[in-house]
């Protein structure tokens, strides 16, 4: 079963997502609706309501507040990228023009606040205190996972401990609760909602892994974005912490870095640095680690076809070559 085959059986499902985005933007601000719009019709493959309409496929899947929690989540993970934008200084967002680029930062990050409000005015419609619980702890942890990256800016002494703090905060925790929010809207089991809390952390931890080991390998026209763009940024990823490791390239890794001005032939052998020191077959074995417990919990799940389904969406996570 391909990610193009789930895709198709719950389209239905996804139209009736996009169509309530579209209508929840929608303000009497024409720019706010136009900002919100250009990051909407942008694309981007929606795996977290995809992740929240799967999970609620082990209880009532029709719930009302299956296709409420997706809109939210939507939400905050749009307003999310929208802030990140500013925060990193990009101007190119899945090789389109980020809402930062077309307009400036102050835009921007109202565009991102307004996305932010409007994901909590749909929440407020979901009868259950625990999922209002739930998002309120999740859009904290997201608020301090982009102050820790700011703080750890071109802090080239970080460890692995904090690199993997942030990126539960930054990136898996919004499919974690994908997964358990999905299945809680729809009143699946306490066990289920837990397995698949723990499912979608592991998924998320492996795919962002491998989404800051493409930072180094793939190409600028795979990325939609600059090649290494991370580190240029200043933001240490686990290919870098783990070449940071090796005592061979550490400190002429350390001395490109801390050049002022960097000309574009100092950072091809920074990233030429990085690839050699053996850090990327680390960082893919540490994603390996984490995609494998994601399998595990798979394993003692019911219903078959929609376990499959989450295994299929974990393998193209964690495979993914752009």
């Amino acid at each position: 079963m391909s990610l193009a085959t789930i895709y198709r059986e719950i389209r239905s499902d996804i139209k009736g997502i996009e169509n309530r985005l579209g209508q929840v933007i929608t303000a009497d601000q024409p720019i706010l609706t136009e900002a919100s719009s250009q990051l909407l019709n942008a694309g981007g493959k929606r795996m977290r309501p995809i992740l929240v309409l799967l999970a609620s496929r082990y209880g009532d899947r029709y719930h009302e507040d299956v296709q409420k929690t997706a809109v939210t989540l939507e939400l905050i993970h749009m307003a999310s990228l929208v802030h990140d934008d500013v925060i990193d200084d990009s101007d190119i967002r899945r090789g389109e023009q980020t809402v930062k680029a077309r307009w400036n930062n102050r835009i921007a990050m109202y565009t991102g606040d307004f996305m932010f409000s409007k994901a909590l005015k749909v929440a407020a419609e979901i009868e259950h205190p625990q999922i209002h619980q739930i998002l309120s702890y999740t859009m904290k942890e997201i608020s301090l996972g982009e102050i820790k990256q700011i703080e750890d800016q071109y802090n080239w002494n970080q460890n692995i401990r904090n690199y993997l703090l942030r990126i539960k905060r930054k990136t898996a925790l919004l499919l974690a609760v994908s997964c358990q929010l999905g299945a809680l809207a729809a009143g699946a089991s306490v066990a289920i909602c837990r397995d698949l809390y723990y499912f979608g952390y592991y998924m998320g931890m492996s795919y962002q892994i491998i989404d800051d080991v493409l930072d180094f390998v793939s190409t600028e026209e795979e990325l939609g974005k600059p090649v290494a763009s991370d580190i240029r940024q200043g933001n240490v990823t686990l290919p870098t912490l783990m070449a940071f490791q090796n005592h061979r390239v550490a400190e002429q890794l350390i001395r490109l870095l801390e050049i002022p001005e960097k000309t574009p032939e100092d950072w091809s052998k920074v990233i030429q640095l990085i690839k050699e020191s053996g850090s990327i077959a680390e960082a893919e074995a540490i994603s390996t680690r984490f995609i494998n417990k994601a399998y595990r919990i798979l394993e003692r799940m019911p219903h078959a076809k929609v376990t499959k389904q989450m295994e299929r969406i974990a393998d193209y996570m964690s495979k993914r070559k752009y």
